[in-house]
């Protein structure tokens, strides 16, 4: 090189920018989100040092799975680098993966990582990158004790300085036409329930009220108010019944069939109801059940299917503890000399609530633990189990989450498959042999892959991850999981996914009040989308109080809830598409197709639905289902804009 070519090389040099160094610590860490705390800088979640296998790092970010932190890059970054692993202080069944992901593509992947594992060294190439995805999940089983340490994470800098990502601000928007004065029959086409036992069911139905209601060929055993459309009785021998239902008004009728299958299957399709856990915690009373009872009458919801009307945690009697503080009122003996379980005084009538409930033709649904204590501190079912099923048959409920919590304790840790299976197999044989239908859900957490043994042990749902409203922003995320888990479904055996979380609801991590839930407008009709497509119970937990004309449009969407409550019980399959676009393809009994053109990116994206993938061919009809709009016939595929982080849910295809 000459000595001017050396100049110049040299001026050049001189030109670029200086790399600097960014601390992922000095961040603004409150658009993070995990399963459990905050994220803490420089210690680890419990406020101590970061410590990975005996090594003390002096920088870093101490979080817990299930987490997500989002980070624009604008390209102005070079590297990002760390040491990852669990923190010394979790507990010993402590499993995470952390993972690094760029504009849709996974850069990195640690592995399954354990508490003693020595600190993985991460290095990856961010150049060109916008937007960095930091992740944290639980491996799989659940979230306990999953303390994760991103320490000395560090980005190399040469252009723009990172961000934590915002999202833009959207106005809410509303798809579904509002129900016309005429008749519309809405629910289930087949219901299950077992022969002998009281039977309970309003037909859905949406239009200008007073409206009359009939049933062609319905049992002898069986009655219909016709004002109300209340079924009552008890149900028939074992059989199926085919059922021909009718309503009328001023402006109109509609006829639908109806097919009851009296036999050893309850939820032939997914639950549908209100869950008080997400919106009002340990302030839960009776005067509150009763109003949510209410509105679901009043709004419409119990016209497009809601029915169950559910009381989670804190019913009962808790301790004193200085470290909850409980509500004096919610304190006092677990149970009377006799054993009885005893709720608090903020329940004073527990068989008159479950009254007050069946009288609106709805059902309703009680909450308790395995284990000594419920996951608030109230008392739970250990060894009353048989008692306590039978006091909630004798009360009148029709629906038990069974919620794992402490039973953690009173098995080996971490518990073999065969401790987590023991309770659900006691309680799920008592509720069969209830005088009551009991619809039993499996509330524990994926562990140890209950989906494939949650219908053998009586469950008719389970959860399959940890609770959701700890990561809301990874709604897609968390389908893509569930949706794995499809091949286990079947009607009567439901994976859930957890509550949908719209509107008002208050925050996980503290029990707060109830508050405008941190998702876009998109993003809570993505959330409807995806549990219609997976078949998931469709359960709200939000502020009934607070429910405005968005929110009830996004829940109350009859032919986006028709597809979840389809009678095949299929959960969508997946069909992944570049970056962050996939389709979910849902086969309904009548031939046609449910398909969701989801998009989990953070910008608006063209998909393309071809018929090879989603199994048609031909000029096929293609129906907004939110809209409820004909598209026209398309041959060969189908495309359509979707927002970032939305979903296009279309019916292909023409009814049988």
């Amino acid at each position: 090189m000459n000595r001017r070519a050396t100049l110049l090389f040299f001026l050049a040099c001189s030109a670029l920018p200086a790399a600097e160094t960014v601390w992922l610590d000095s961040l603004d860490l409150s658009a993070m989100r995990q399963g459990w705390g905050r994220p803490q800088i420089n210690r680890s979640i419990r406020e101590q040092p970061l410590t990975i296998a005996n090594k003390v790092f002096a920088r870093g970010v101490g979080t817990h799975a299930n987490a997500t932190f989002r980070i624009l890059l604008n390209r102005g970054c070079e590297r990002f680098q760390a040491s990852v692993g669990v923190d010394d202080a979790a507990g010993a069944s402590a499993s995470v993966v952390f993972q690094i992901v760029a504009d849709g593509k996974r850069l990195y992947s640690s592995g399954l990582m354990k508490r003693g594992h020595a600190a993985k060294a991460v290095d990856v190439d961010v150049r060109g990158a916008r937007l960095l995805q930091l992740i944290v999940t639980d491996a799989g089983d659940g979230i306990t004790n999953d303390h994760a340490n991103w320490a000395d994470a560090r980005f190399t800098v040469s252009g723009a300085r990172p961000v934590p990502h915002v999202v833009p601000p959207e106005a809410p928007y509303v798809l579904t036409p509002n129900p016309g004065p005429a008749p519309r029959l809405n629910g289930p086409l087949v219901y299950g329930a077992r022969p002998g036992r009281p039977f309970l069911y309003r037909l859905p139905a949406q239009g200008t009220r007073p409206m009359r209601f009939a049933a062609r060929d319905l049992p002898s055993s069986l009655r219909l108010d016709p004002q109300t459309g209340i079924i009552t009785g008890t149900t028939p021998p074992r059989g199926e019944y085919a059922i021909t239902l009718h309503a009328r008004n001023n402006s109109g009728e509609a006829t639908r069939a109806f097919r009851l299958v009296s036999g050893d299957t309850l939820s032939l399709t997914p639950q549908m109801g209100w869950n008080h856990w997400y919106a009002h915690y340990n302030r839960i009373t009776d005067a509150m059940m009763r109003e949510a009872a209410d509105i679901m009458i009043r709004t419409g919801m119990a016209d497009v299917g809601y029915e169950f009307v559910n009381l989670d945690d804190c019913w009962m009697n808790a301790e004193a503890d200085a470290r909850r503080k409980p509500d004096p009122q919610r304190i006092g003996p677990f149970r009377d000399a006799q054993g009885r379980l005893l709720p608090n005084a903020h329940f004073p009538d527990m068989p008159g609530l479950a009254t007050y409930i069946h009288g609106l033709g709805l059902k309703a649904g009680l909450y308790t633990s395995p284990g000594p204590k419920t996951c608030a501190g109230y008392a739970g079912a250990w060894q009353h189990e048989a008692q306590d099923a039978r006091l909630f048959a004798d009360w009148g409920y029709d629906f038990l989450k069974y919620d794992w919590c402490s039973y953690r304790n009173v098995v080996t840790n971490p518990p073999s498959l065969e401790d987590m299976k023991r309770p659900y197999i006691l309680m799920g044989e008592l509720l069969k042999n209830q005088s009551r239908d009991i619809v039993f859900n499996l509330c524990q957490y994926g562990m140890g892959e209950v989906w494939k043994w949650g219908a053998e042990v009586g469950g008719h749902s389970w959860r399959t991850a940890g609770d959701l409203g700890f990561e809301l922003d990874r709604i897609f995320e968390v389908a893509l999981k569930n949706c794995e888990h499809r091949a286990w479904q079947k009607p009567g055996a439901w994976n859930d996914p957890d509550y949908l979380q719209i509107g008002y609801i208050g925050n996980a991590r503290g029990g707060g009040l109830p508050e405008p839930c941190n998702l876009t407008p998109t993003e809570q009709y993505s959330f409807m989308s995806l549990w219609a497509l997976m078949a998931a119970p469709l359960f709200y937990s939000g502020d009934l109080t607070r429910l405005d004309e968005f929110t009830l449009n996004v829940l109350c969407a009859p032919e986006v809830i028709a597809v979840n409550q389809d009678s095949l019980g299929q959960c969508a399959r997946v069909v992944p598409l570049e970056g962050d676009a996939f389709l979910l393809v849902k086969d309904l009994a009548d031939s046609t197709k449910a398909v969701g053109l989801a998009n989990a990116g953070e910008t608006p994206v063209t998909i393309t639905a071809r018929w090879n993938a989603v199994g048609v061919a031909g000029a096929q009809p293609v129906r907004d289902l939110w809209r409820q709009r004909e598209l026209g016939s398309f041959s060969g595929e189908f495309s359509s804009e979707v927002r970032r982080r939305g979903v296009v849910l279309v019916r292909i295809g023409t009814p049988r």
